[in-house]
């Protein structure tokens, strides 16, 4: 099944179980970015909060106009920092954003429990890495992408090009299929 890539306007395609990483400075406004990527050509996406609760997550979607009925939250920070949760169908919590093993079944319990064209935003790499550690990190994310391959769903990875050494920034762009570099000036190249 082939996807819409919806990333700055560009009308190419990519097909089920690609996964696209998204390089930006820390500074960088990648709302644009991850919602124009949720947005079309989807039946249900999963959102993996590492940055932001899953409030700030629905405001960011009702901000940029994305069907709240299609998404699925998984919030990684309100339990660690001791804010109210209610789970519900559509919202769910890990522990903290150290939880690989707890991301990743809820990313798998999520496509397995959805139909047709699905989507999945990691925000992002940087902070899982920056609470799990690189290689832990990096682990998880390969685990994901077989995820992505095996459901023939879709996925955005951010990641921080100034927090990581250039190694692990080049060993992520050699992982993924796409790479969209997002720049300051918030000028988008994309890579495959």
């Amino acid at each position: 099944m082939d996807y819409t890539l919806a990333v700055d306007g560009t009308e190419d395609t990519i097909p089920g179980g690609t996964g696209v990483l998204l390089v930006h400075p820390s500074t960088g406004e990648t709302d644009r970015i991850d919602t124009d990527f949720l947005r079309d050509d989807t039946d249900a996406f999963l959102v993996i909060s590492t940055r932001t609760t899953a409030r700030e997550v629905r405001q960011k979607l009702d901000y940029y106009d994305v069907d709240e009925e299609k998404a699925v939250i998984l919030d990684t920070l309100s339990v660690e920092r001791g804010y109210s949760r209610r789970s519900s169908d559509n919202v769910h919590y890990v522990s903290a954003p150290d939880d690989l093993d707890g991301i990743i079944e809820q990313t798998e319990r999520f496509l397995d429990s959805h139909d047709g064209k699905l989507r999945v935003s990691v925000d992002s790499i940087t902070e899982l890495a920056y609470y799990a550690g690189e290689e832990p990190t990096e682990e998880a994310v390969g685990r994901l992408l077989d995820l992505l391959a095996e459901y023939d769903a879709v996925g955005l990875f951010h990641l921080s090009d100034e927090v990581h050494d250039d190694a692990v920034v080049e060993s992520y762009r050699d992982r993924f299929d796409v790479v969209v570099d997002l720049d300051v000036d918030g000028n988008v190249e994309l890579t495959d």
